[in-house]
């Protein structure tokens, strides 16, 4: 079990940033810049953190870095931004959508590496529901968040998909893994309740994001 990191008012903090920089990267065309000094502890710890959107329960838009490479609070405004205006895969928000959308937030644990020596080694390892997942390839690498368990519970069917997103084929195993775990939090219509949905990922670039 996942142990809970952050209060619920510091959840609550990360949440209206988030928001916040939907609001002004639709009024300004940029994330919103933060001064970390103000908020507490936790929030000025430099961690790695995804921000998915979802609209009516189907994603709009999800973005995050694997690596951290700033305060947490700096971090969530910046992938707040990039999934609401910068992931490939969808249209920006317009205003309609900012205001309509629910945001989750998803903090990091460090990665952990997986030792294996064949693919059923692999497999043997992962806890469904808890492990977020990076599996690299020749080329590149992919991840699904633990919240991804929910619509592939069964461990080759995640694992199969998960290859796929990294170019790799069937029958070839990955040369390597690593296993984190998220803190998850988010908006929903009834307040204080978590945002619903499964979070397919998209990690940016290397250059924009020390992927």
């Amino acid at each position: 079990m996942v142990e809970n990191v952050y209060t619920q008012d510091e959840r609550r903090t990360l949440l209206r940033l988030a928001r916040s920089s939907l609001e002004h990267g639709l009024a300004r065309g940029r994330a919103l810049e933060v001064d970390v000094a103000r908020y507490s502890s936790p929030l000025r710890d430099v961690r790695a953190s995804f921000v998915t959107l979802l609209s009516s329960g189907v994603l709009r838009g999800c973005i995050g870095s694997l690596v951290p490479v700033a305060p947490l609070a700096t971090d969530v405004t910046r992938r707040a931004f990039q999934a609401g205006f910068e992931d490939p895969r969808f249209l920006p928000l317009d205003r309609a959508e900012v205001a309509r959308v629910l945001i989750q937030v998803s903090v990091l644990s460090d990665t952990e590496p997986i030792p294996f020596s064949n693919e059923e080694g692999l497999l043997e390892q992962l806890y469904p529901g808890t492990d977020g997942l990076i599996i690299h390839g020749p080329d590149r690498q992919a991840t699904f968040l633990p919240s991804v368990w929910e619509s592939l519970p069964d461990p080759v069917e995640f694992l199969g998909a998960l290859k796929r997103k990294a170019g790799l084929s069937e029958t070839e195993t990955p040369a390597r893994a690593e296993r984190y775990t998220t803190e998850s939090f988010g908006e929903d219509e009834n307040e204080g309740s978590p945002a619903s949905g499964t979070a397919f990922e998209h990690v940016p670039d290397p250059e924009k994001n020390a992927r």
